[in-house]
């Protein structure tokens, strides 16, 4: 009774020792012993490779994305500041603000673009929470003084420090 319809799964895996090889010939049913041979083989298999293809692109991607964003959290008026004055102490960062002018008039307090009523709001809010405020002042050189000094004022009248930044002078010795 040898017939030959397809080939079965001893022939296409066959176990050591030789049976159930034969052309065509199938040498009895299949057991569940070797299914389960099978089975066993493979899922061994799949699990000893590990793939890690996506974690390395996450990897990337996300360096991509830190590569990109560092540069942009830094941001403010590019000025030319007039040189002077002495090297700045540390300070604690709680204790100063920083407005900037450009030439044009506008006004950045702490990175934020405000109006003058809106810094000077701002700059009365932290007045009350923080005694010991200091506000940076930095102005380009071309900025009109009267800008300048609208800072300055609203500061005097709020009892806040204030400090004008500047590029250090080169010594010439």
């Amino acid at each position: 009774m040898a017939c030959r319809i397809r080939k079965t799964r001893r022939e296409l895996f066959p176990l050591p020792g030789g049976e159930g090889q034969g052309e065509g010939k199938t040498c009895g049913p299949i057991t569940p012993l070797t299914m389960r041979r099978f089975s066993q083989r493979s899922h061994l298999v799949t699990l000893s490779e590990i793939n890690i293809t996506p974690l390395l692109d996450l990897a990337f991607v996300l360096l991509i994305i830190f590569i990109i964003t560092t540069p942009l959290l830094e941001q403010g008026l590019e000025l030319k500041l007039p040189q002077g004055g002495k090297p700045d102490r540390p300070l604690r960062k709680e204790d100063f603000r920083t407005v900037e002018i450009s030439a044009r008039g506008y006004y950045l307090f702490d990175g934020r673009r405000l109006t003058l009523p809106q810094v000077q709001r701002e700059l009365a809010k932290d007045s009350r929470s923080n005694p010991n405020l200091a506000v940076f002042i930095r102005a380009d050189k071309g900025t009109p003084f009267d800008d300048v000094f609208q800072v300055t004022d609203v500061c005097a009248n709020l009892g806040v420090k204030v400090s004008f930044r500047s590029e250090p002078r080169e010594n010439k010795r």
